[in-house]
């Protein structure tokens, strides 16, 4: 069975779509079959690896899903692209309920090709988080390492509670990554220090250094991995997904 990922948080700029994109491609290269879906209607996992978005979302479409995946330029990783129509949205969003538990279902029960799945998800707490969340068997969280970082946390954890809660979930708390983590500033160690001290060993050692890598590399349409490989956001990614793999 795969492990699908939900990589949420409610907050934006927290490096969530680039978290999602390069542990996807790192746990690819590990030689693992890996596929990114894509749930932002902003599309920046899809195109950060150099797709284009779909007219029409293949979470709302009619046909089956292994007809959508798109071929990325990493080995072993497919991508399941985003979508920018409206009527696509609003569907995925939750405005149309019936139409949100068939998107429920149809990634629950379609993934099981592949041996890693991550969702990439808007940056809210809204009915197309849920779904994600109640699709995946783990939630992994980004966090910033900067002054608003715990601000709002608390709802999104009640979130994730609530739909760990309901009979039919398979989902546990993944983790919550340190982003943006600049050891120079003080701010950043009063924020690492706060949040292992609250989550205790759900937080993964390894931390992401603030890189002006990490924000070119989607302009390339290529994960930082490939992008700068030797660059300290690159090696961060590669170490946290050796983490993500040695977590059972």
């Amino acid at each position: 069975m795969a492990r699908v990922y939900c990589v949420a948080n409610q907050k934006g700029g927290v490096g969530k779509t680039t978290t999602a994109v390069n542990l996807a491609a790192g746990v690819a290269k590990a030689g693992m079959r890996s596929l990114l879906v894509d749930l932002d209607p902003q599309c920046n996992a899809t195109t950060g690896l150099g797709q284009s978005p779909t007219e029409r979302h293949p979470l709302v479409d009619c046909r089956p899903l292994a007809e959508s995946y798109v071929e990325t330029n990493v080995p072993n990783l497919q991508l399941l692209p985003g979508c920018r129509s409206f009527q696509d949205i609003h569907a995925l969003a939750g405005l149309d309920p019936s139409r949100t538990d068939l998107v429920a279902e149809h990634l629950a029960g379609s993934l099981g090709t592949f041996e890693y799945v991550w969702i990439d998800c808007p940056p809210s707490l809204g009915p197309l988080t849920e779904t994600a969340l109640a699709s995946s068997t783990e939630v992994l969280m980004p966090i910033q390492c900067e002054y608003f970082a715990m601000e709002g946390l608390a709802q999104m954890i009640e979130v994730i509670r609530c739909v760990m809660g309901r009979p039919d979930s398979r989902l546990q708390f993944g983790g919550i990554v340190l982003t943006m983590h600049d050891p120079d500033l003080e701010l950043t160690h009063e924020v690492d220090n706060e949040v292992r001290d609250f989550f205790g060993e759900i937080v993964f050692d390894t931390v992401v250094p603030r890189d002006i890598a990490a924000a070119e590399a989607p302009s390339h349409g290529q994960c930082v991995i490939d992008y700068a490989p030797r660059s300290r956001v690159a090696r961060a990614y590669i170490e946290l997904c050796q983490e993500v793999l040695e977590r059972v």
